[in-house]
Formats: structure tokens, C-alpha cells, sequence
């Protein structure tokens, strides 16, 4: 299936110059949705990971299938002050500023094997978080899966050594 055909362009979002890739069309067609969840799951299997780690908002749309499919639990990296009790952080540079995710910190034990997911892997600086996150915890980082790729924005750069999947990649705007 051409997930990519799902994928609408919203000109001049959140703000003049940027385009942005808009996942909704997918996730309203149960096809295409089914199709980009399986594809995730088969290249995730074989890492036989025991946790699903994604970022806020998004990445908990295709993160909890994710999770569901693989059989294994899953864990949302929020933004600062939504998650109750004793939570761990890492920050990341926006263009306009820093923001920063959490976690519960009893989410993970040490040695844990965690897939990673977001939606859309730009910068890569929400990516780069994660990663800190759950490697501040002592697990392990078996794999970053992501719906889209803005290639030309070259965030796959702060994920050296971490092997990556991306079902769509655009290497222009």
C-alpha cells in the first residue's frame, strides 16, 4: 500500500514557510492505518523488545498499536507536568526555545529492551530526548520507528548508532 497518498500537505503551518506533514488522512482510512501499524510490527519483531516508549501526542496514536501488535507494554513520554507522580526528563532545543519530555520513573527497569516511536522524525531533537530518556534509565534502545522522515532536515544525524525505520521519507519540502 502507498501510505504516502495518505499523507496531506497543510501549506504555511504551524506557522508562514513550513509544510506540514499532516497524518490524519491515514489514520482515517482503517486500511491504510492497519497497513503503516503491520509494517511497524514486522520490522520490530525481531529486535524482541519488551517496551514501546513514544512521544507525545502523536506518537501514542500508532505507539499504543505498536505495542499492542509486538504483545509488549507500552510507556507515554509526556510533556512536562501531565503524568502523576515521580517522573525522570530530558530536554531538547525547539527553534524558539527548549521544551522537554517525561516519564514515569519507575516505567523502566535496567537492561529493558525498548522500541522507540514518534510520528515524524524532522530536527530530530524530540528523537534525541527519547533517547536520552530511556537510556538515562538504563534500558536499552533496540530501535526508532517512525511514520514519516523529513530527510532533508537530516535529524536521523542525532540517532547514530540506532537502528531506524521510517515507512515514509521525503528528501524535500
Amino acid at each position: 500500500m502507498n501510505l504516502d497518498a495518505y499523507i496531506r500537505d497543510i501549506p504555511d503551518f504551524p506557522k508562514p514557510g513550513i509544510v506540514f506533514k499532516d497524518i490524519t488522512p491515514l489514520l482515517l482510512d482503517p486500511a491504510a492505518l492497519d497497513a503503516a501499524v503491520q509494517a511497524l510490527a514486522a520490522w520490530a519483531r525481531p529486535l524482541e523488545v519488551d517496551l514501546v516508549v513514544a512521544a507525545e501526542a502523536r506518537g501514542f496514536i500508532l505507539g499504543g498499536a505498536l505495542a499492542r501488535e509486538l504483545g509488549v507494554g507500552f510507556v507515554p513520554a509526556r510533556k512536562p507536568g501531565k503524568l502523576p507522580g515521580e517522573t525522570v526528563s530530558a530536554e531538547y532545543i525547539l527553534e524558539y526555545g527548549v521544551d522537554a519530555l517525561e516519564m514515569h520513573a519507575d516505567a523502566l527497569e535496567g537492561g529493558a529492551r525498548v522500541l522507540l516511536h514518534d510520528d515524524l522524525l524532522a530536527t530530530g531533537g524530540t528523537a534525541r530526548a527519547l533517547v536520552d530518556l530511556v537510556q538515562g534509565r538504563g534500558a536499552v534502545v533496540a530501535g526508532f520507528g517512525f511514520l514519516v522522515e523529513l530527510a532533508f532536515l537530516e535529524g536521523r544525524s542525532k540517532l547514530d548508532g540506532i537502528d531506524v525505520q521510517t515507512l515514509i521519507a521525503y528528501s524535500g519540502e
